[in-house]
């Protein structure tokens, strides 16, 4: 892992009222507590975001938002902005997951926009990327991230992209209870940050932390964390649940 700071992250997606967000942070931060030199971060849903935020604001638990608009403000109803984000306490926003590109029409061309303003608000972006089960069947793995990383991140400079996690979600591999084995997720994020080392060089991509993300739990989380170029998880469902995230965070 070189010296990345390992990061796991749990995306609670569109689960738990104000009232359970609340219970689920406070168990969170008692359980963490002995977590060492991992990052650990949770991902309400918008509505949850300011009260989880006082829960955990004397923890070392990390807050992001699910996904914002990359205008400043408007009249765009039912969308966030990232200064609205930035003052409800997040650090970090996830940026073009499979389920948003799936279901909602973001584009690479929307993700883009989206880092463009998550950086210039000083939001770290969780830069999601992968292939569907087609794809993989058609051996289109890399030319399809090949084309996301690049459109996802043109026009950042160096300097913008510094603080950039990326997130390798194989499609097929999200809820679906398919998991990656840790070669085959090695394979592709040793992919990725050879891609990221031909656009920003070596220095930056040996300092990215790319996770891996598509059901991960307990019975695979030790493995991909044995990888070189594993440095933590995004994680759905096994998330939700303090006990089994907080286990996930010291990869037993």
């Amino acid at each position: 892992m070189g010296n990345r700071r390992p990061l796991i992250a749990g995306n609670w997606k569109m689960f738990k009222t104000s009232e359970e967000a609340a219970a689920t942070a406070k168990e969170i931060v008692r359980l963490v507590l002995d977590v060492k030199n991992t990052d650990v971060l949770i991902s309400p849903p918008f509505t949850s975001i300011s009260l989880v935020r006082e829960i955990i604001r004397e923890s070392s638990v990390l807050l992001a938002a699910q996904n914002l608009y990359w205008e400043k403000e408007g009249a765009f109803t039912g969308e966030i902005s990232p200064a609205m984000l930035v003052s409800a306490g997040c650090t970090h926003v996830i940026i073009g997951h499979s389920e948003r590109r799936a279901y909602f029409g973001e584009t690479d061309e929307t993700v883009n926009k989206k880092i463009n303003a998550a950086i210039l608000n000083n939001l770290i972006p969780i830069f999601c990327v992968g292939e569907s089960d087609e794809d993989r069947e058609l051996n289109k793995t890399f030319s399809v991230l090949d084309k996301q990383v690049e459109n996802g991140l043109k026009g950042l400079a160096l300097t913008d992209a510094a603080d950039i996690v990326l997130a390798y979600e194989p499609v097929w591999a999200i809820g679906t209870g398919k998991t990656a084995t840790g070669d085959q997720a090695q394979e592709v994020h040793a992919y990725l940050r050879g891609l990221l080392e031909k656009k920003y060089g070596a220095f930056f991509a040996d300092s990215l932390r790319i996770l891996y993300g598509g059901s991960v739990n307990l019975n695979n989380i030790a493995s991909l964390m044995e990888m070189p170029d594993i440095d933590g998880a995004l994680i759905g469902g096994a998330s939700l649940d303090p006990g089994t995230f907080s286990k996930i965070a010291s990869f037993k």
